[in-house]
């Protein structure tokens, strides 16, 4: 699921790990690729089993830009997507040299947190991650959990202190949202603007009703 090659725009790291939200993670890739990013993707196994159980069979890793056509339409096209193993640590994201302007596990789960706060590197997302800390560039955390332990809060705020940011995926309602899609939204919405890219996804807090990002 490679690009055609040739000149790249900023290359932006989405990582999808096995906990609950994939629609917070199928959205974040339509919102970059209708923004003509290339998309650096690498799903865990219990990402690639989250799709599945939480969008239908048809939310597979090897027809992912067909689903995200066919949920979001045509404009996801503007964007290119690379697929990466999460074996692959010899992959060009495992590199401080790769030129990715961050990266965003959406969703991530506690144990993907525990590695990263711990610099544990077993595999691709946890070791580009912790390239984006090493190198100090953007690495967001859309955690998905509740309630939180100790454990999980002392890890939290080790990967903040480290550099990363921990944005949960919890909706906003005060631009009441009528649909699942807009309450994503609040949250894919605030996962971009912290990558850089600011989006009209829904209103920000003091806009009219209707208003949009």
């Amino acid at each position: 699921m490679a690009d055609s090659g040739g000149a790249r725009p900023p290359a932006v790291v989405v990582a999808v790990t096995g906990a609950s939200g994939a629609i917070y993670a199928t959205r974040t890739l339509a919102a970059l690729l209708e923004r003509g990013v290339h998309v650096e993707l690498i799903v865990s196994d219990y990402g690639r089993r989250l799709l599945r159980d939480e969008l239908g069979e048809t939310a597979t890793v090897d027809r992912l830009l067909p689903f995200l056509t066919e949920k979001y339409g045509a404009a996801v096209g503007a964007g290119t997507l690379t697929l990466h193993s999460n074996r692959d640590l010899g992959a060009s994201i495992a590199s401080g040299s790769h030129g990715c302007s961050g990266m965003a596990i959406v969703p991530c789960s506690m144990k993907t947190l525990a590695a990263i706060a711990h610099g544990l590197s077993r595999n691709l997302i946890e070791r580009a991650a912790d390239v984006m800390l090493k190198e100090r560039r953007k690495l967001i955390l859309v955690a998905r959990d509740t309630p939180l332990s100790l454990i999980h809060l002392e890890n939290m705020a080790t990967v903040t202190r480290a550099g990363a940011l921990v944005l949960p995926a919890m909706p906003s309602f005060y631009g009441r949202p009528q649909t699942i899609d807009e309450l994503v939204d609040t949250v894919v919405g605030r996962v971009l603007d912290h990558l850089g890219l600011p989006v009209k996804l829904g209103p920000r807090w003091g806009e009219a009703e209707g208003s949009k990002r």
